[in-house]
């Protein structure tokens, strides 16, 4: 596999605040082990915290690749011939093309802890998605990449 000139990688993770998150549910599991003595205690401290943690992780490890001829977002794999114009979203329009713009038929990788995205149609005839809605800290730069990932397979 070719990657192409100007490649493109990003993880989705999880924001800060979901990490402090993961400790005050820790916290809460071991003040409900506190009756049962100081290592239960514990054992719920370190036991909820990674659990959280575990959680939040999973949630945020998701990844958005451009590598040769293909986009990959999450599981999905596309060949960027068959993808057609990406449309840059603002925060507001994001939430609109996330709420009620949205078709059931479309590729959501949503994340909305990630206020921007990028909305790519699919122009491959037997394909019944219309659109990848994607969420992106850098549409711009996702955007740039499958422009030239398209040039590059033509």
């Amino acid at each position: 596999m070719q990657l192409s000139t100007t490649p493109y990688e990003e993880r989705l993770t999880a924001p800060r605040s979901w990490w402090f998150v993961s400790f005050l549910v820790g916290v809460s599991f071991a003040l409900i082990l506190l009756p049962f003595g100081t290592l239960p205690m514990l054992g719920g401290l370190v036991g909820g915290t990674a659990a959280a943690a575990v959680v939040a992780s999973s949630y945020g490890s998701v990844r958005i690749r451009v590598v040769g001829d293909s986009l990959i977002a999450g599981e999905a794999r596309i060949p960027v011939a068959a993808l057609g114009e990406a449309e840059v979203l603002t925060p507001e329009e994001a939430r609109a093309w996330r709420t009620y713009k949205a078709d059931t038929r479309a590729f959501l990788l949503l994340r909305a802890y990630i206020p921007t995205a990028l909305r790519v149609e699919v122009t491959d005839p037997d394909d019944p998605t219309p659109y990848l809605y994607l969420s992106t800290r850098e549409p711009e730069r996702l955007a740039e990449a499958l422009r030239t990932a398209r040039e590059t397979a033509a």
